[in-house]
């Protein structure tokens, strides 16, 4: 297990509110590589006094508390460099000091800088084990994507690249798998005979919250579609994979990925909505309009909330109807993959309206739940929907910690293959430059409300 992490951005949010805190519960449940060394690159002018202050002071403004032992560890092990330049070879090999070490790069960086720094890692004469972890969005589009593996794989060898989508390190997200490959009883319907369609959601009552610089040049479409709600898709579509092997599980995720019917014009207009919040208030607090949010350009016309439909054109899935959607500034927070099954094929109940079954995955509290119908207390033949639940305690190592002790561990399955990252762009695409010509009109809905017109 290599033991070296080196985090390039290490000034940012991600290392202080994701990634320390990862390690630290690692620490905790005893998983943490024997020898832990991390390495903090930024270009701020600290040294490592200065640096493990910065941390101790994130660390101690976090919700989650720590204790003052698991703190001091992690500062034991945390040393800091300042480089200018990630583009520069040399200066990061003045940093990195010998290059004898496997080590884990982990470009926790702003996307325009990835290719520069990963340049320059391939000028250096890294230890053949050596692996890197690529934050997302991984491109701006197709073309871009593609550009970045090509560059990527001059350097490191597509079983040592790991792009990571923290949404897989997720409980409830690995639940899907269990629930879907340990349980006969719901395979045999998981299909077009008995699914009417699917709704994988993620509607957030939070806005910008500052993070213009960002969010601006991405929007609701790149941010969460692309990304994190076709992989829930995949998980929810794919075949069953022969084994957890990473080759097999991917290929799968891939297939999925190629069946998704790309969209004519005529068909984006029908399928996708984009809107963008207006004034208003979300969690008793006045919000004001996102093109008057502070660091947004309005004349980009960035979505906060973005609806696609897709069709997966194979026999288990044919007509079923895969709904994404994410917004901000939203009524309520709504973070689920709902698996809606058809009606009973005969109603037997009378006049009774006999609602059709819901599966309800949901995160934050993570907890399965299916809505079944049953006679009540009342007349005999009288129908109640009752739901019943499953909830989950709440993991102790977090979604980043499983996924870092995965690279550790040489572990790729639960992160994102080449062609599986190009495969979601060639869906996203089409989508994206048809919004950027105004084929498909931007709407605006109050901050606050249930969203945009989406029928």
């Amino acid at each position: 297990m290599i033991s070296r992490l080196v985090i390039f951005g290490a000034s940012g949010d991600l290392a202080t509110r994701y990634l320390f805190p990862a390690i630290i519960r690692l620490f905790e449940a005893e998983r943490e590589p024997d020898d832990l060394s991390i390495l903090a690159l930024s270009r701020q002018e600290w040294n490592t006094s200065d640096y493990r202050a910065h941390v101790r002071k994130n660390l101690h403004g976090l919700h989650e508390k720590f204790t003052k032992k698991c703190i001091n560890h992690l500062m034991s092990r945390l040393q800091y460099k300042q480089i200018a330049d990630t583009g520069d070879h040399k200066e990061i090999a003045h940093a990195l000091g010998s290059l004898d070490d496997p080590s884990i790069f982990y470009l926790a960086l702003p996307p325009s800088i990835f290719a520069s720094t990963i340049k320059a890692l391939g000028q250096l004469d890294l230890h053949e084990k050596c692996r890197v972890i690529v934050e997302k969005p991984f491109g701006q589009d197709l073309k871009s994507a593609r550009s970045l593996n090509r560059l990527l794989k001059k350097t490191f060898s597509e079983q040592h690249i790991f792009r990571i989508d923290h949404f897989l390190g997720e409980q409830t997200v690995r639940n899907v798998l269990g629930f879907r490959f340990a349980n006969r009883l719901f395979e045999s319907s998981w299909n077009n005979q008995h699914i009417e369609r699917v709704d994988i959601i993620w509607d957030e009552t939070l806005a910008l919250e500052g993070r213009a610089s960002y969010y601006d040049s991405s929007g609701a479409l790149k941010d969460m579609i692309q990304n994190h709600l076709l992989q829930l898709l995949c998980l929810i579509g794919m075949e069953p994979p022969h084994s957890f092997d990473d080759r097999d599980f991917h290929d799968q995720k891939v297939n999925v990925l190629h069946a998704i019917r790309r969209m004519s014009s005529a068909e984006i207009k029908r399928y996708t909505v984009r809107a963008r919040y207006a004034a208003g208030t979300t969690n008793h607090k006045a919000i004001p309009a996102y093109k008057d949010e502070e660091g947004v350009d309005p004349k980009r016309k960035t979505e906060t909330f973005a609806q696609v439909t897709l069709f997966i054109d194979n026999w288990r899935w044919g007509g079923v109807p895969f709904t994404l959607r994410s917004g901000k500034a939203l009524s309520q927070d709504k973070f689920e993959i709902a698996v809606h099954f058809r009606k009973v094929p005969y109603q037997v109940f009378g006049a009774t309206s006999v609602p059709a079954n819901v599966l309800r995955m949901q995160f934050n509290p993570d907890k399965i739940g299916i809505s079944v119908n049953l006679n009540g207390a009342g007349e005999p033949f009288d129908l109640e929907e009752f739901e019943l639940n499953a909830a989950f305690a709440q993991q102790k190592i977090p979604a980043y910690g499983h996924l870092l002790l995965d690279a550790f561990e040489g572990d790729p399955t639960l992160f994102i293959r080449d062609d599986e990252v190009e495969a979601m762009w060639r869906i996203v695409d089409p989508i994206m430059k048809s919004w950027e010509k105004g084929q498909v009109k931007l709407q605006t809905y109050p901050a606050g409300s249930s969203g945009p017109n989406c029928e």
